[in-house]
């Protein structure tokens, strides 16, 4: 039998299967009347289990696997379908899109702005990239950027989030576990770190250096080749002015080129950091819920059942509704043994109906669910 003779069984297959498919999906949408009627849930883990049982006994040996994984989406798609037609209305999507509509056309240009860091920090620059006019308020730690925008002392606040080498910042991710709020613009910053230090000083003569601990670990190939003691400290601006206050000719800071003027040090060395493609994506948060227009990124944080397949119900939500993920971060609950809270990234308009049929259906499958905002990223 030619390929040709066999791609024609397949295509006579097919469209069995997609009748039978069709109809498969009529019955659970009679399923989900009953349980509606019935005050029954839609996700029914026993009969789900035993029903993969059985069909994995009824298929030759070396197919279990396959039938596992068609029977898998098969149960999703049918419990997406229950779900559209039991809870038709979200009141997180109604909230979306009030959000929309009383959300002012143009992001401000003016604001009060918390940041972390002293003057000529990353933070500051990514502040002034999202802000044309900002009043910043500098804050020593990034806890007290959330307390600062909790309190109502500012109406908004930029962190860092990830960077490109050295990854994600883990400690912003856990505040974002403990304080409520709302990301409403994200930007991306090219980091360009220099050694600096006072004037008449050499770099044969460095026997330490300060910088934030990310700018460490961006830098790790060069400060190898110093092969002097390095300090942690608050951020990168803090190294500079440090080092133009000590009284010690033997030290630099990784820090920015306009920390170079501002603090009055000298570049020993440009752009040390190990990759040269080196980006921070920073966050601009606020306590109130507001969608600009131009919105087509959402954050979501969610914390899963502590059971097999329960980050796979997620992810084929996104995959049968067509929605591209492109974040995905764990996190350890500090309170829960390995347990996990999950930080996804979404590619999608907030208008779409995807959109919202998603966001329905992952509340009734999470433990617990955050909406972190829908916003677009400056670059």
């Amino acid at each position: 039998m030619d390929l040709q003779q066999l791609r024609k069984n397949i295509d006579a297959i097919d469209e069995n299967l997609v009748r039978l498919f069709e109809r498969r999906m009529e019955i659970a949408a009679e399923v989900a009347a009953y349980k509606q009627q019935n005050s029954l849930p839609i996700y029914d883990s026993a009969r789900e289990r035993e029903k993969l049982y059985d069909l994995s006994q009824k298929v030759e040996p070396g197919h279990e696997s396959y039938v596992t994984a068609l029977y898998s989406l098969l149960f999703e798609l049918s419990r997406s379908e229950q779900e559209r037609i039991i809870n038709p209305v979200s009141v997180l999507a109604d909230r979306i899109g009030e959000a929309v509509q009383d959300t002012d056309q143009v992001f401000p240009e003016r604001a009060v702005v918390a940041c972390q860091g002293v003057e000529g920090a990353y933070a500051q620059l990514a502040t002034e990239k999202l802000f044309s006019l900002p009043s910043i308020i500098y804050c020593n730690t990034f806890e007290s950027v959330f307390s600062a925008i909790d309190s109502g002392l500012c109406a908004y606040g930029v962190l860092p989030l990830e960077n490109s080498t050295a990854g994600s910042i883990n400690q912003v991710y856990d505040l974002m576990m403990r304080y409520p709020f709302f990301i409403v613009r994200s930007a991306r910053l090219k980091i360009d770190h220099c050694l600096l230090a006072k004037e008449n000083v050499e770099i044969s003569s460095i026997k330490e250096v300060y910088s934030h601990e990310q700018a460490i670990a961006q830098c790790t190939e060069f400060l190898k080749s110093l092969g002097c003691k390095v300090t942690a400290c608050e951020n990168t601006a803090e190294a500079a002015k440090m080092v133009a206050e000590s009284e010690r000719s033997d030290v630099a800071a990784l820090s920015s080129r306009n920390c170079a003027a501002l603090y009055g040090l000298k570049r020993l060395e440009d752009s040390v950091q190990d990759q040269g493609n080196n980006y921070t994506r920073f966050i601009c948060i606020s306590k109130s819920l507001a969608i600009y227009p131009g919105a087509d990124k959402t954050s979501l944080m969610l914390t899963l059942p502590h059971r097999p397949g329960s980050l796979y119900q997620v992810l084929s939500r996104f995959y049968i509704h067509g929605i591209n993920l492109i974040k995905l971060e764990s996190r350890p609950l500090p309170d829960r043994d390995f347990e996990f809270m999950f930080y996804f990234d979404l590619e999608a308009p907030v208008h779409s109906p995807a959109f919202s049929q998603v966001l329905r259906e992952l509340k009734d499958i999470c433990d617990d669910f955050y909406y972190l905002g829908s916003y677009s990223e400056v670059v």
